[in-house]
């Protein structure tokens, strides 16, 4: 998948020169945009109610994990002491280093201002080195309050590095393979969390029920999960709400129980605090079978903590902090230390030592409990896999799909109707198929340890490129992250007979889906640059384009932020008649989380006024949403008529009124002179234009032998009210949306793999997602489809 090459500016002269002139970038415009937008402050009250809403949505997945960690790590039975001893000391130590050193006081300060997961990362890198597959990015992108980086010394580590990513595209496609694994194995925990979680917790029915067949309780735990699923639509807000209570109360469970069987059973347990303890382990289990059954089994006492780093956005830093510092880490210590408590002095119950620690008292309420927490643990991945899917949409990696915004307060909270049924389906064929948690827990220990490592490789680059840190902590971080995680790597990949398998299945099938999106997008994009028609080409045509221009606006979509789109070209040579206005609207997502509503668009005239011709970008963040209630074409003429008032006010406070470029002189010694003033009011004379095989442009000498000279005046001829009032009767004469139909074909000589990727499964996906007119809000009736054929 390589990007643009950097050599199309050979062959570049003085009409070059003119062209640039003609459709300059918007530096103006974007720099005078800038800082208009500040962060929302959250106050303390405010933090306090963040941090407690937070448990309902981010920390159920890790909270639930004492329903099946010691289960899984001693599925065989445990005939020592020393085996439980070792087990919590892994537990406590795999706790301390993981969720909380790495990833509470590391990891998430390496957010992308409040959005977490790889894709973040991935934005994050590539706002300090250009490593996006997509050069669509300009230098007045940077010019966004919300578009942070950092500039380097030239001889500095970080400096190095950026030039070694940047300099080899097979270097840019590595990182970005990296990336979309960590993403499909993260959407895998979104299938995996709701199944364990739930069957985990309903299994709780059978203890006191043993005769109780296997299958009511998988009935029940699949009932459970299309009840969960269902309330998704409601929104995270309302859903924390409703969901934080209940899990501090579980919290305050598990911990009170923990602390009880500590002092019934034995306070001996807290000597696995002491770390010696898994050295003893390992010496006395050496290199057994059994050894990495029991990592595997202790790997699930982090999972939920890449959730915990997705789910980011959906709540500041120092409230997920706040939470996990004071509540979740005590409680999931005094809950471990008290199970491990009881299996030493009931060895015979491993298999469902959560349940049988609990007193007889409070049983059926804590089993209420268990059950509401289970259902909220899968709300934190399920929260997490929407993120991922809005993220990999934006950076466009993912087939359009409909996202809705269920808050209006907090930006990041949405819904995907599709994928949430699709993950219901999933949940379903995993907790009936496996009915156990044993292989369900191989399955979700393997996916959680895939995207813990992914993470910790792109954390390399952050700490480097985006902190500067010094190569010393970045080494430590490695070593400290990799210690811990290739044993339980190793550990699960041991386990891919016994149910490891899924999540890599999972993973393979949404990583196809991915990149292929992403590649045949990148193509399409190439093709546009390199068909893309000069500007100066048009405006040599004259003010009516050498068509006959109607009454009306007309709105052409492009991905191109300069230059005019193949499509335009392809449309006026088949119907050879134009709007009264025209405008190039070019939509492009920037690897920033969002883009103020005051920054986003930027408009910019287009040649002289009585060309009335103009550009708009609309820039949006992977954060941003296309609203059903949103007039995307108000907004438009908005900023248009806004435009013209500012450009004329600009006019009269402009020290000058043009000023002109050195003449340029090319064959047939025809001179070119550049006229413009400071708002890009563009004014040009040159001879006439042609437009050549090379997308450059050539002066021809007119078929008289005469050079036919356009001058037009730098002075104005309407005032600002004729132009607006002549942009109201355009658009009450009606408005055409102009959006190019490209369908990617390979080429006849393609392999067999290209052919079925393209020509099938990208055509299959193109079929279902929706397209651009509904992201838009664009009336059907307005809507003009522009088709035409790109073989790759």
């Amino acid at each position: 998948m390589a990007s643009l090459s950097e050599s199309e500016g050979t062959n570049r002269g003085g009409m070059w020169e003119l062209d640039q002139n003609l459709d300059q970038p918007m530096d103006e415009e974007a720099t005078r945009l800038k800082n208009m937008y500040r962060e929302k402050k959250f106050s303390s009250v405010l933090m306090l109610r963040l941090a407690f809403q937070s448990l309902g949505v981010v920390f159920g997945d890790l909270g639930t994990s004492p329903l099946y960690v010691f289960y899984n790590a001693f599925p065989h039975g445990v005939y020592d002491d020393e085996d439980v001893i070792g087990a919590l000391s892994l537990i406590i130590y795999t706790l301390t280093l993981i969720p909380l050193l790495k990833y509470v006081f590391v990891v998430l300060r390496a957010n992308d201002n409040g959005q977490g997961g790889t894709l973040a990362l991935y934005s994050l890198l590539c706002r300090h080195a250009k490593i996006s597959t997509i050069p669509n990015q300009h230098k007045t992108d940077e010019d966004l309050t919300t578009y942070s980086r950092q500039t380097y010394e030239e001889n500095s580590l970080a400096a190095k590095i950026k030039r070694w990513l940047e300099t080899r595209a097979y270097k840019r496609n590595c990182l970005l393979i990296l990336v979309l694994l960590g993403t499909c194995t993260a959407i895998g925990d979104g299938i995996l969390t709701p199944a364990i979680s739930v069957l985990s917790a309903s299994g709780g029915i059978k203890v006191q029920n043993p005769n109780m067949s296997t299958d009511i309780v998988v009935l029940v735990a699949v009932i459970i999960l299309i009840g969960v699923f269902s309330m998704q639509h409601f929104g995270t807000d309302k859903v924390g709400w409703l969901f934080a209570p209940i899990v501090l109360i579980w919290f305050i469970l598990i911990g009170s129980v923990g602390a009880l069987n500590i002092h019934k059973y034995g306070s001996s347990v807290l000597k696995a605090y002491n770390p010696v303890y898994i050295y003893r382990y390992f010496r006395r289990r050496g290199n057994s079978s059994n050894t990495w059954t029991v990592l595997g089994g202790i790997m699930l006492s982090i999972t939920g903590t890449e959730a915990l780093f997705a789910d980011l956005c959906h709540f500041p830093v120092l409230a997920i902090q706040i939470a996990f510092t004071f509540i979740v880490f005590p409680c999931l210590l005094l809950a471990y230390t008290g199970q491990a408590a009881y299996i030493i002095s009931n060895k015979q119950h491993v298999n469902d030592a959560f349940y049988r620690s609990i007193p007889d008292a409070i049983y059926w309420p804590a089993f209420v409990i268990a059950t509401a927490a289970a259902i909220i643990a899968s709300q934190a991945t399920i929260s997490a896999t929407y993120s991922i899917i809005k993220q990999a949409l934006a950076l466009g990696c993912f087939p359009r799909v409909k996202v809705v915004h269920t808050s209006k307060k907090f930006l990041g909270q949405i819904y995907i109707p599709d994928i949430n049924w699709l993950l219901l389906i999933l949940c379903i064929a995993v907790t009936a198929g496996f009915k156990n948690q044993s292989q369900i827990g191989n399955a979700y220990g393997t996916a959680v340890v895939i995207v813990m490592l992914v993470t910790t490789f792109l954390m390399v680059p952050i700490m480097l490129l985006v902190w500067k840190s010094h190569w010393i902590l970045v080494v430590t971080f490695i070593v400290l992250s990799l210690m811990v995680e290739l044993p339980y790597f190793w550990a699960c990949i041991l386990k891919i007979d016994q149910g490891g398998w899924v999540p890599l299945v999972i993973a393979i099938a949404f990583f196809i889906i991915m990149y292929v999106w992403h590649y045949c997008t990148v193509k399409r994009y190439e093709f546009e640059m390199h068909s893309k028609v000069s500007m100066a080409w048009i405006l040599g045509l004259g003010p009516s384009l050498g068509l006959v221009r109607v009454p009306g606006i007309g709105f052409v979509y492009t991905e191109l932020a300069s230059g005019v789109p193949h499509i335009f070209s392809h449309f006026i040579t088949n119907l050879p008649a134009i709007h009264s206005v025209v405008v190039f609207v070019c939509v492009k997502y920037l690897p920033v989380y969002t883009v103020p509503v005051e920054e986003r668009f930027l408009v910019r005239r287009i040649g002289p006024k009585n060309f009335h011709i103009f550009r708009c970008i609309a820039r949006y963040g992977y954060k941003d949403l296309h609203k059903k209630d949103d007039d995307f074409e108000k907004m438009l003429f908005d900023c248009l008529t806004l435009f013209i008032r500012l450009e004329s006010m600009m006019d009269g406070y402009s020290d000058s009124d043009e000023f002109s470029l050195p003449e340029q002189r090319t064959e047939g010694s025809i001179n070119t002179a550049f006229l413009a003033d400071k708002t890009a009011n563009t004014m040009c004379s040159n001879g006439d234009l042609s437009y050549s095989s090379q997308d450059s442009i050539v002066p021809v000498q007119s078929p008289l032998g005469v050079n036919n000279l356009l001058t037009y005046s730098s002075q104005t001829n309407r005032t600002v009210s004729n132009e607006v009032e002549f942009l109201n009767r355009c658009r009450d004469a009606g408005v055409v949306h102009i959006l190019g139909n490209t369908i990617v074909r390979a080429r006849r000589d393609s392999g067999i793999i290209k052919k079925i990727s393209v020509d099938y499964l990208y055509a299959f996906m193109r079929r279902i997602c929706r397209e651009n007119s509904v992201m838009f809000n664009i009336p059907h009736e307005s809507l003009l489809n522009v088709g035409q054929i790109y073989y790759i």
